[in-house]
């Protein structure tokens, strides 16, 4: 591929564009429609009427975990610890979650020189004693432990607070533990939100199955490499980040069965392409493990069709006894990259020179700064807690 200049996908976005606080009522959010090429501007609570007929839409219910811990030691130093990925006793969210007694993860730690080698870190819950041990201090590995039979997501439900994005301006507070997270988040494990899923409430829900359109629910569990920027000026040289992606059988079924499919957020757009992905290592390989790199799309040679691919990963859950399985994603989708299942996208509004920034001129070529222009121009909140869009390429 050609370079990809990175400073081709900025925009000029202030400080007081950025949405510091979600609105008051999640479906009260603009909503831009971007539609064969065409701008409209609409609301949240009417996206039913702004959707195709038939269309399929698939939403991620990761649940964002309490990830940021704070540790004060005897000198009143202290210490921030924030919770990146499993290591002990599984690399698998779900079971690391479920850890009992004793875990490992791999950690940034603020103020990691007043952590000195050999130091225990205490914090007393109110009944509960959680240790912090470092492992490694330059891989970040920490060992927790606590003196309960509460499992690790009851420790850090009450003892972390809700990580935050950076370019929000402020600290969490009790609310954001609520409104960083979508209604329907099921499965911990992310430490961001899947955040074009924060508008949709439960009437909207309801104006969904008015119009007959259709929803299914995976898992992509969002990792802080969501916020780290492009630091290199041909992007293509930038090092994706790698996420954790949990996909039933059911979700290939109704990829496979279904023409129109809208991922709502980039999260579920990754996910649902890298099952495409994985389908052409199944060809190739049978039983070829569930790891799609940021360069696989572009060095493969062979590109089977949507039901071939999805097709071949339905006969791996069948002949392993599976109802589902769960891979990594470092998917890097960047302009030149040719979609295969999505067709549509709701996301909000990214950061400049950012990788979604990336994907979302990948979907809808250089109209990406016609939108982000309009979205500017009326007013549109941006990132996380912001306003929303639809995007149907021609």
């Amino acid at each position: 591929m050609m370079p990809l200049n990175t400073d081709d996908y900025t925009y000029a976005l202030t400080p007081d564009r950025i949405a510091n606080y979600p609105l008051e009522v999640r479906d009260q959010s603009k909503l831009l429609v971007y539609s064969n090429g065409v701008i409209t501007h609409s609301r949240f609570d009417s996206i039913a009427a702004q959707l195709p007929s038939l269309c399929f839409l698939f939403f991620n219910d990761t649940k964002v975990i309490p990830a940021r811990l704070h540790f004060t030691k005897d000198t009143g130093a202290e210490i921030e610890i924030f919770l990146l990925n499993p290591i002990l006793p599984s690399s698998l969210m779900l079971q690391a979650m479920q850890a009992e007694n004793s875990c490992t993860w791999k950690c940034t730690i603020g103020n990691l020189k007043r952590w000195k080698e050999g130091t225990m870190l205490v914090k007393d819950l109110g009944g509960i004693t959680l240790e912090a041990h470092l492992r490694n201090r330059v891989e970040g590995h920490v060992e927790f432990r606590w003196n309960t039979s509460y499992v690790f997501a009851e420790v850090i439900n009450r003892s972390g607070e809700t990580p935050l994005p950076p370019y929000i301006n402020r600290k969490s507070d009790s609310t954001d533990r609520v409104r960083y997270q979508t209604i329907y988040s099921h499965y911990e494990g992310a430490v961001a939100a899947p955040t074009a899923g924060l508008h949709f409430t439960s009437e909207v829900f309801q104006s969904l199955e008015e119009k007959k359109i259709r929803c299914d629910f995976l898992t992509l569990h969002v990792s802080a490499g969501t916020f780290q920027p492009i630091k290199v000026q041909n992007a293509l040289e930038h090092t994706m980040h790698n996420e954790q992606v949990v996909v039933k059988r059911q979700n290939v079924e109704n990829l496979l069965n279904n023409p129109f499919i809208i991922p709502v957020g980039t999260t579920s757009m990754r996910s649902i392409e890298s099952i495409y992905w994985y389908g052409v290592k199944l060809l190739s390989d049978p039983e070829a493990p569930f790891y799609i790199g940021q360069k696989d799309p572009y060095t493969t040679t062979k590109f089977p069709s949507k039901e071939e691919a999805l097709s071949a990963v339905l006969e791996y859950f069948d002949r392993n006894k599976l109802t589902e399985i769960t891979g990594q994603t470092s998917i890097y989708i960047v302009p030149g990259y040719r979609f295969r299942i999505c067709k549509a996208l709701v996301t909000n509004f990214h950061q400049p020179g950012s990788t979604l920034i990336l994907l979302v001129a990948a979907f809808i070529g250089d109209d990406w700064k016609k939108v982000y222009q309009s979205a500017l121009d009326n007013n549109y909140r941006f990132l996380s807690y912001g306003d929303s869009s639809l995007l149907i390429p021609g």
